[in-house]
Order: C-alpha cells, then structure tokens, then sequence
C-alpha cells in the first residue's frame, strides 16, 4: 500500500534492512524472529517489531490475502502506553485491511 511505503521509508536505514529481512522471511511462508501475530485482527496478520536505537518502529504485514504479502501499516511507536499498539493505529490498520480485500474480491 502506497501510505505504508512512504511511512516505511521515512524510518532510518538500517531499521528499514532489518524489516525488509522479516519481511522477506515471511514471503518465503517463516515468520521473523521480530514478527508476532497481531490479536484481534484476524489470522494472518502479522507486525514486525523492532527497537532501533531508541526508538520502536513496526510494520504491519498480512499473508493470508491472495497469493501476496501485503503491508498494510508502517510507522513509528511513540505510545507512552508500553507495548500496546496504540487504537488510532489499531484502526488505521483496520481500514487498511478491510480496502484492500475489498480491491482483492
């Protein structure tokens, strides 16, 4: 998804080789060190967590929509809630997901 890739390439260098490696790794059907599923959002929706320097980025990544891996969400934790995702993200990745099956059927 455009929105995705230009979120994703805002993070820094090295932070987005470390994605593009989980991300690569679930393209050939494994799951990432880093990856995790994601509760509440259906099976087959994964995020990629990663702790760069200081700060969290994570990439939200689906494998069970056609015969693609499709990222949906890309963006830079700065929730002072821990490790929740924060809901404005949770429903963005929503959206994201419910259009882009939508386009698929």
């Amino acid at each position: 998804m455009k929105a995705a890739l230009k979120a994703f390439g805002e993070f820094p260098e090295g932070a987005q080789i470390e994605i593009l490696r989980a991300l690569s790794i679930a393209a050939e059907g494994r799951k990432a060190d880093i990856a995790k599923p994601m509760k509440g959002l259906g099976s087959g929706i994964f995020e990629v967590a990663l702790a760069w320097r200081d700060d969290a980025y994570r990439t939200v990544y689906a494998v069970q929509i056609g015969d693609a891996l499709w990222v949906v969400h890309a963006f830079q934790k700065k929730s002072k809630t821990g490790v929740k995702t924060p809901k404005t993200e949770i429903d963005l990745i929503r959206t994201r997901l419910k259009r882009l099956k939508e386009t698929l059927q």
